[in-house]
């Protein structure tokens, strides 16, 4: 019953969003940017709380990586709440429109989705991201975070619907379901009559509840195995410096390098770097070929079945040699390259058969994975990275988060 009271509320929050002004809706969102810090030191607390109870429980330091919230990042969400108020609101836009010959004027205008369910775990800033999307769209959403975030999630909800208040936007806008009962989630997964997408955030096991269990469609992201590919023709110490990036910046993000395949023509010369410039900073994990160059590396042992379709989120990396271009595509597509995945080339065919057939959200040339970001693609922030072929892909951003209806405009034309 609180589920639907809940789903009922957010409906009816929805519906006024909907007719909700643009500067209406910035005016909430600039409130909740300029609350964030003004109640940092509230927050931070909140989230000391959760990281201290995360270590209690054993949680890996990738998990109290994607956890932790500091002065930096708690003023980058603000700002990214911001960068979103800068963006066009798409809500009322016009995709088409065209004159048919009976006289009638017809186009498709952009309209929110309704209501949106996000199921998150350890991702606090996931809150405030999903808060600014939805209400720049004019979506009402129903949050349901980890219990790793309990206490920071119930400090952000509070700014949030403070913000909403002193806009006169209802504050059913955004709710959390605070109990951490899984079943809850088997419930909201059932709530169709109310809410009209599900956008899981997570891992492979939550992904594959949602997708069995739901009645409402379900948006598929943030899992996949992210790959790069050093070419024969590519410039190695720039490559190096691309490798580093994607693998070392933040391994515990979706986005952040799983497996390294490198041509034969160039691994002896590559590897070794490889193993000196991450000496002390990832581990290795390797099929013979890559191994028997990777020699001096600290941290280093033999690829098991199963390594290379891991999602490592931390400072671990899978190497292997391949003979050639079409190897490494024949590699990636057996072992679920479907996020972000790159190349390292100078071959503008061997960039071009390698876009063209991977079967990634987002694919690059001769730049890093780290790159899938909704604030990088400049979308503001981000929903959630989909992976599936449907609706949207890639970063989702403020356009994904509507739908269209047609619109025909005549003068009292009937139908002959």
């Amino acid at each position: 019953m609180e589920l639907i009271s809940m789903g009922q509320a957010a409906k009816e929050a929805a519906f006024q969003l909907a007719t909700a002004s643009t500067a209406q809706k910035n005016k909430a969102l600039a409130i909740i940017a300029d609350e964030l810090e003004a109640n940092a030191k509230v927050i931070l607390a909140a989230n000391a709380k959760d990281i201290e109870k995360g270590r209690e429980a054993g949680l890996t330091e990738a998990l109290l990586d994607r956890l932790l919230l500091n002065e930096e990042r708690l003023s980058g969400i603000a700002n990214d709440v911001r960068n979103v108020i800068s963006l066009n609101d798409p809500v009322g836009s016009e995709l088409d429109s065209k004159v048919l010959e009976n006289g009638m004027s017809l186009s498709r205008r952009r309209v929110p989705l309704g209501v949106v369910g996000v199921i998150y775990e350890a991702r606090p800033n996931v809150t405030i991201d999903i808060a600014a999307l939805c209400l720049k769209t004019g979506n009402a959403s129903i949050l349901r975070g980890g219990k790793e975030t309990f206490f920071s999630n119930m400090e952000l909800v509070k700014v949030i619907q403070s913000a909403l208040a002193k806009a006169g936007l209802p504050a059913a806008s955004v709710q959390y379901i605070e109990k951490p009962d899984r079943e809850l989630v088997s419930q909201l997964l059932k709530l169709d009559e109310y809410v009209d997408m599900i956008i899981p955030r997570g891992g492979a096991g939550l992904h594959k509840m949602c997708k069995e269990n739901s009645t409402i469609p379900v948006i598929i992201g943030g899992f996949g195995i992210s790959h790069i590919f050093v070419d024969e023709s590519a410039d190695l110490e720039k490559s190096l410096n691309v490798v580093e990036n994607s693998k070392v910046q933040r391994p515990s993000a979706c986005n952040s390098l799983d497996t390294l395949l490198v041509h034969e023509k160039v691994a002896a010369d590559f590897l070794p770097m490889l193993a000196e410039r991450l000496a002390d900073k990832v581990a290795l994990v390797a099929e013979p070929k890559a191994k028997a160059l990777l020699s001096s590396a600290q941290d280093l042992r033999d690829a098991v079945e199963g390594d290379f379709d891991t999602e490592w989120l931390s400072y671990t990396l899978g190497v292997k040699v391949v003979a050639d271009v079409k190897e490494a595509i024949d590699h990636m597509r057996v072992h679920n390259a479907s996020h972000s995945d790159a190349i390292m080339t100078n071959s503008l065919e061997n960039s071009e058969l390698f876009i063209n057939s991977v079967g990634s959200a987002a694919v690059y040339v001769n730049a890093s994975t780290r790159f899938t970001d909704g604030a990088q693609f400049g979308l503001g922030a981000e929903v959630a990275v989909s992976t599936q072929k449907l609706h949207a892909r890639g970063p989702m951003g403020l356009e994904e988060l509507t739908s269209y209806k047609w619109v025909g405009k005549a003068n009292y034309l009937p139908r002959s």
